[in-house]
């Protein structure tokens, strides 16, 4: 339609231009005429009858202005009229489509039909992976490097080698979109640090629509050659997550807690989520049997009740650990890591290991690798810190926080190993 009003408008401004050129033409040739027979010496005043003759000739320049006048009514004619009846024209369409969409869609019955026939079909993935971050869980999962004794003595001491390695591994920390789970950010002590989906701990609920009450800032990270649920790793409990945190130790069957964080460190860090003698936190009861005092940590056996149950488990305090840098030795670690494994292989559940900082990914991050590297060291004769901190870091974004703690848990394995070698003569 648009189209042949153009031709139109085209067609007319055509014919009006030739009409305007002829006139001007024919105008240019008649006063030639006029001058060639009328010279300069025989100009005389103009007769009557020469007078008369000037009339048709006006006459005839009046022509071509009546019908450009003519052809330009014509063409504005034109132009309105496909414009009133392209307007009609879309109205009519857009009805018409209106009216389709109306009969596909019919009734609520009709769409249940419709739906259910596709029968048990797969639902589609709709989370788009982008290069980068493909290639983040490609390294994660590939990443390593072995290191035998000596080559664990000599890395140390390229500590810009190690620093450069550090850079490299991928943080994978998650967006918070991937958790569909409202309010969640009232139960993060850090809105950035977050449990990645697929490993998070999901407390039992009883109503399983709220999603929220089981929800907890904690990953079940695996341990010496990918052991399953070997530790959890989680934040420091606020004021609104302590019971949650108790609930979360009674429904693992948790044997250990292992605290590497001061109640305040210029902020809270933690809150004191166990009691000095007894204290109800939900459906758990805690009660404190004894306390020992070491010259880096504070050991308290506790006795846990839900219902008719008691379990024995063993909260570990390390106060050690200075703010916002690594400790001076890594002797106190190794310590209070033979002190936990010792807990563990005797208690009598078998369930995972809790570790928590403030964060819980930082110094959590740190005393979790030195045990599954020095378990390796132990086995192997090589530890593999690379291939350690990637296995972390996929079970729970931003294990082992900076290249200082990375290069200490490098210092701890040599101490273990150093050990080791003076205990087998090597």
């Amino acid at each position: 339609m648009f189209f042949f009003v153009s031709v139109s408008l085209c067609v007319c401004v055509c014919v009006c231009v030739c009409v305007c050129v002829l006139s001007t033409l024919d105008g240019s040739q008649s006063a030639i005429r006029r001058i060639g027979s009328n010279s300069i010496l025989e100009r005389k005043l103009p007769t009557r009858s020469q007078t008369k003759r000037v009339h048709p000739h006006s006459a005839h320049q009046s022509t071509p202005r009546l019908l450009f006048l003519f052809f330009f009514l014509c063409s504005d004619t034109v132009t309105r009229s496909f414009h009133f009846f392209s307007i009609i024209f879309r109205k009519l369409s857009y009805l018409q489509n209106l009216n389709n969409v109306k009969n596909i869609r019919g009734s609520n019955v009709s769409l249940v039909l419709d739906m259910s026939a596709l029968g048990s079909v797969e639902p589609l993935n709709v989370a788009v992976v982008t290069p980068r971050e493909a290639a983040a869980r490609e390294y994660l999962l590939s990443a390593g490097r072995p290191l035998t004794r000596q080559q664990l003595r000599d890395l140390v001491n390229n500590t810009h080698k190690l620093h450069a390695e550090f850079a490299e591994i991928p943080m994978n920390f998650i967006d918070p979109k991937e958790l569909d789970i409202p309010n969640h950010g009232t139960k993060n002590r850090y809105k950035t640090i977050l449990p990645n989906p697929h490993s998070r701990v999901i407390l039992k609920s009883k109503s399983y629509n709220d999603l929220l009450s089981s929800y907890i800032n904690a990953n079940y990270v695996r341990g010496y050659l990918g052991d399953e649920k070997a530790f959890i790793a989680t934040q420091g409990p606020m004021v609104n997550t302590v019971n949650d945190f108790w609930q979360m130790a009674w429904q693992e069957e948790a044997p250990v807690i292992v605290m590497i964080t001061k109640l305040k460190e210029k902020n809270e860090k933690c809150v004191l989520y166990w009691p000095e003698k007894r204290g109800i936190y939900g459906r758990v009861e805690v009660l404190v049997n004894s306390i020992r005092e070491c010259e880096h940590y504070t050991t308290r056996s506790l006795t846990l009740k839900c219902g008719n149950q008691t379990r024995v488990l063993q909260h570990y305090w390390y106060t050690s650990w200075p703010d916002h840098k690594t400790p001076d030795s890594t002797m106190p670690l190794l310590q209070l890591m033979a002190d936990v494994e010792a807990d563990r292989r005797t208690a009598a559940t078998v369930g995972p290991v809790i570790v928590h900082c403030s964060a819980g990914i930082g110094r959590t991050g740190c005393f979790i690798a030195t045990t599954i590297g020095c378990r390796q060291l132990q086995l192997e004769g090589v530890v593999d810190v690379l291939s350690i901190t990637c296995q972390l870091r996929a079970d729970r974004g931003g294990m082992i926080q900076t290249g200082e703690q990375y290069e200490f848990v490098h210092h701890a394995l040599i101490l273990y190993e150093s050990r080791l070698s003076a205990e087998t003569g090597q």
